[in-house]
């Protein structure tokens, strides 16, 4: 169905209903320039207020085509029906129009009067035409909308895809050693691994903040069989932060990146701190000389652009590496 229903938005039928404003208003200078007697406030009103009262109409019947006659109708009828109430919002709109405003003495309404039918049939017909091309328009539109996003998508899967894979090697090597030497450890850390790869094959590109610091936690459990506890994770997590939606695996690559670029054979204390504009990543670990942004990182970037999250950015203080994700609002 979606091949013949009309996705419109608010904001398209205010463009419509402003478009159809402003077309009654010219048609109404057109009357008010062939006609003295149709030199009044009426001709324009009347001819505006008809034009939005179409526009309302069609929004009444497209709605009600799409959403309970389209659904219950065999696919071939779609169109002759779709159509067809593209004239009716045309012709019992003007006639709707007609009927109010001859309830007064107005010019127009006495100088249309001999022929209304033909002019309801007319605009019906050509709300007929408008309907073909705001449908060609429309699908054009979410056509074009829907093949961007999969573009979008298909970039996103690309860089996640890249996310560096030793982890899971490594993690593999170290149940593997603990299974001589602690069954119990192993086999929670086996768990751990599990429930870290299930959410890992998670489809979503965006999880919440609170699912992505679980996700940290239980790689730093892993983590810390290799390293023998001497990674320590402190975390500052407003209420409001919980929800912020990021990157998959995003917080967990600058936890990686601590631990790679910063560990030093002795306690490594990395804190997060999030708040409602930025996450703040930071470790006392060993300090470069300059931050290099290699495929992991510029990976976040990449993806924290395409998903219109925020940016990242980095810092060297009082002995610290801070890494930041600004996030938009």
């Amino acid at each position: 169905m979606d091949s013949v229903k009309l996705k419109i938005t608010i904001i398209d039928w205010l463009y419509i209903i402003l478009i159809g404003a402003c077309f009654g208003f010219l048609i109404s200078l057109f009357l008010y320039f062939i006609n003295d007697e149709l030199q009044t406030l009426s001709t324009i009103l009347f001819s505006t207020i008809s034009a939005v009262i179409i526009s309302f109409f069609a929004f009444i019947f497209i709605t009600i085509s799409n959403d309970y006659i389209l659904p219950h109708v065999n696919e071939k009828f779609w169109y002759l029906i779709s159509f067809i109430f593209s004239f009716f919002s045309g012709f019992l709109g003007f006639s709707f129009s007609y009927y109010i405003f001859s309830l007064s003495e107005f010019n127009i309404i006495t100088f249309i009067k001999p022929f209304w039918f033909d002019i309801s049939m007319t605009i019906g017909f050509l709300t007929f035409l408008i309907g073909m091309i705001l449908h060609q328009f429309i699908s054009m539109k979410y056509k074009n909308e829907s093949i961007n996003s999969e573009v979008l998508e298909t970039k996103i899967k690309a860089l996640e895809g890249e996310l560096n894979p030793h982890f899971l090697f490594n993690a593999l090597n170290s149940i593997s050693e603990l299974i001589y030497l602690d069954q119990k450890k192993a086999e929670k850390a086996t768990l751990d691994l599990s429930r870290f790869l299930r959410n890992a094959i998670n489809k979503d590109s965006l999880i919440s903040l609170e699912n992505e610091l679980k996700m940290v936690k239980t790689y730093l459990e892993i983590e810390n069989i290799r390293f023998e506890n001497n990674i320590n994770l402190s975390i500052n997590l407003e209420e409001e932060a919980k929800i912020i939606q990021v990157p998959k695996f995003s917080i967990q690559l600058l936890v990686e990146n601590a631990i790679k670029h910063g560990y030093k054979t002795e306690q490594l204390d990395i804190e997060i701190e999030a708040k409602a504009n930025f996450i703040k990543v930071s470790n006392n670990g060993v300090l470069p000389n300059k931050v290099i942004f290699g495929t992991g990182l510029t990976n976040l970037q990449k993806r924290l652009n395409l998903l219109n999250v925020g940016n990242l950015e980095y810092k060297i203080e009082e002995e610290k590496v801070f890494f930041l994700i600004n996030i938009k609002r």
